[in-house]
């Protein structure tokens, strides 16, 4: 049975649309149903009480469909929230569609087919939804358990991440896996380059904020299996596996570099952007392997490279191949 009391946000400078689409949801039964004619002032109403289910035009004046899920994806992150964003449009065709789910655009209405699709849009969107948010809480108090175990040395407190230890352990693990089923390590070092700028001018609270913002936007880039860590004040690790090597290249770790770098982050003191460098150790299985240590270093000792060139610094790992039989 759908929640009739679901959340919903009708986004739409056309009063035309947005009066079908209320008279439509109303005779389903739903109960909880806003309107708001911009982008700006759905955005407050946000900030004012969240919504599970938002429903918007693509193209609006000022700021349009896809510039507001943005804006929406980063409010998620600030109250750990997920809304599912369904867009209205008249554009078809792949590009289209790739560009909207890229910006975080869960689903798509035709204005076309709009009395077809409307309902069985939000049908979908309210099991999602219910789920992606049952498991963001779920998190969030596996984090709030983790610090108060006693094993909480190998947890940052800050961001509830593994700590410097808990990295060279799972480094050392990957390490071993690799070595004996195949495939490679990957060891992403993101540093934030204006750190200490973000510390002379902002206080305690907001540098929390900025560190609780970036461990929860890492958590959403990275692979399910992946690892993140914080290892030290301005420094966050990525542990992961691959089955090939080659698949190891900037490409594969511009998703993560950019969506700390190129997207600010909400803060009570407003929008705060922060500089990232990305360096990374690979190391594939038919090399001897290394220590754990050895590999931290390797990525350490290119970040300032990294940091002077704003491209992400890629090294592979180099030693004597292993002896064959």
């Amino acid at each position: 049975m759908p929640n009739l009391d679901l959340p919903i946000l009708v986004v739409d400078d056309a009063k035309f649309s947005s009066t079908i689409i209320g008279k439509t949801l109303k005779l389903a039964g739903y109960r909880d149903i806003r309107f708001a004619n911009s982008a700006a002032a759905a955005l407050k109403m946000m900030e004012q009480r969240h919504v599970s289910v938002l429903v918007a035009d693509w193209l609006m004046p000022e700021m349009d469909g896809l510039q507001m899920a943005g804006r929406v994806r980063q409010l998620d992150e600030q109250i750990n929230h997920y809304t599912y964003i369904i867009l209205l449009t008249a554009r078809e065709g792949v590009q289209a569609l790739a560009e909207a789910f890229d910006k975080g655009v869960d689903d798509f209405i035709y204005k076309s087919d709009m009395n077809k699709q409307l309902l069985p849009r939000i049908y979908a969107a309210d099991r999602i939804v219910d789920l992606q948010n049952s498991l963001l809480i779920a998190n969030q108090l596996l984090v709030d358990n983790n610090r108060e175990l006693e094993a909480k040395n190998i947890i940052d407190l800050q961001t509830g991440l593994g700590n410097q230890r808990f990295a060279n352990q799972k480094l050392a693990g990957n390490l071993v896996h690799s070595e004996s089923r195949g495939g490679a390590t990957s060891y992403l070092l993101l540093g934030i380059k204006n750190w200490h700028q973000i510390r002379s001018n902002y206080s305690y609270t907001v540098q929390e904020e900025i560190l609780l913002g970036i461990a929860r936007r890492l958590r959403h880039l990275i692979r399910p299996l992946d690892t993140v860590c914080r290892i030290s004040e301005s420094q966050f690790v990525v542990i992961a596996h691959f089955n090939n090597i080659d698949h190891c290249t900037s490409s594969c770790y511009r998703r993560i570099h950019d969506g700390i770098s190129l997207k600010a982050f909400k803060t009570t003191a407003g929008f705060i952007s922060v500089q990232a460098g990305t360096s990374v150790c690979a190391v594939n299985s038919e090399q001897t392997l290394p220590k754990a240590q050895d590999v931290e270093r390797s990525a350490l000792n290119k970040l300032q490279y990294s940091y002077d060139t704003g491209t992400i610094s890629i090294s592979r790992w180099k030693s004597e191949p292993k002896e064959t039989a």
